[in-house]
């Protein structure tokens, strides 16, 4: 079958691949169009696993709603530098990626990748392959969490974190405009000072009794007497929970309201009850080491 230019035009609009690639993939493939992408992606793979061993500690972390408002994910994508993360390439294939995880609802990022991309027949790990190649830069899916039922979502600065909670009440009180203030704000303080754990309960008990060992080491090193340390720690501790646990933090816009004063004083404006529940916070490249580049050795790179 004979091609044309426009042929190869169009085989690299829809490819994102050389004008050279496209033409030896139209004569490998005698002309037709679906085979000829299927011969790039093939090489696209090989290409795309050549750049899977670079750091990708920039991208987004970004938070999605279905139209109900009910089931909700936030997702972190990375890619390589953050010019990247601003193309519309990556945002899109970010969207797509937690509209899949609300619509089909996969175990873990491995199941993800599996997964029928959200109004397409092609998986989320073709796509991600095929967006390696055409963008240039490795990109991972790290983590997502999915919640149903009330929930508030937030995203600051462009997806540097991406915050979800979830609340136990009622559809009636979670469809009002004050609830949905109230879950912002909420979501912004988890942001903004980021808890560590839900409330007291929620505190791994390893985690206090480390905590109270460092306290009474600290106490003991003071200079008070080993008997009366106990007590001290169970005072200072409670200055421990107000700052990892969300409900007990102060509240940012109102320091003599808790978390907890907060949510309660909606709850009673409202007409009902509301309580926190669950949350996320994802901040894009958390814990990931960050690609240092040298701009000198960048630049005598490029003249040898």
């Amino acid at each position: 079958m004979a091609f044309t230019a426009k042929d190869v035009a169009a085989l690299r609009a829809k490819t994102g691949c050389g004008m050279m690639d496209c033409k030896k993939a139209l004569d490998a493939s005698g002309g037709d169009m679906d085979k000829a992408i299927d011969f790039l992606r093939e090489k696209g793979l090989a290409a795309a696993t050549k750049k899977a061993d670079r750091i990708a500690a920039e991208g987004v972390a970004y938070v999605a709603l279905n139209d109900a408002g009910n089931i909700g994910v936030v997702i972190e994508v990375n890619a390589e530098t953050d010019f990247v993360a601003k193309n519309a390439e990556f945002q899109e294939f970010v969207k797509t990626c937690a509209n899949t995880v609300i619509e089909q609802n996969p175990a873990d990022v491995e199941a993800l990748l599996q997964c029928k991309a959200s109004g397409s027949n092609e998986t989320i790990d073709a796509i991600l392959k095929e967006k390696i190649l055409k963008i240039g830069e490795n990109i991972k899916v790290r983590r997502f969490r999915r919640m149903e039922g009330a929930l508030g979502a937030y995203i600051h600065a462009d997806g540097k974190i991406g915050v979800l909670t979830k609340f136990d009440t009622t559809a009636e009180i979670a469809a009002k405009p004050e609830f949905q203030e109230y879950a912002k704000d909420v979501c912004m303080q988890i942001a903004a000072i980021v808890p560590q754990f839900l409330d007291e309960e929620s505190v791994p008990a390893d985690v206090v009794e480390h905590e109270k060992s460092i306290l009474k080491q600290q106490i003991i090193d003071s200079g008070k007497p080993a008997e009366i340390a106990d007590k001290i720690v169970t005072g200072r501790l409670q200055k421990f929970f107000k700052e990892v646990c969300l409900v007990d933090q102060l509240y940012v816009k109102d320091d003599k309201l808790t978390i907890k004063d907060f949510t309660d004083q909606t709850a009673k404006k409202l007409g009902g009850t509301i309580k926190i529940v669950d949350f996320a916070r994802f901040e894009k490249g958390e814990g990931l080491e960050k690609r240092q580049d040298n701009f000198a050795d960048e630049v005598a790179g490029m003249v040898k």
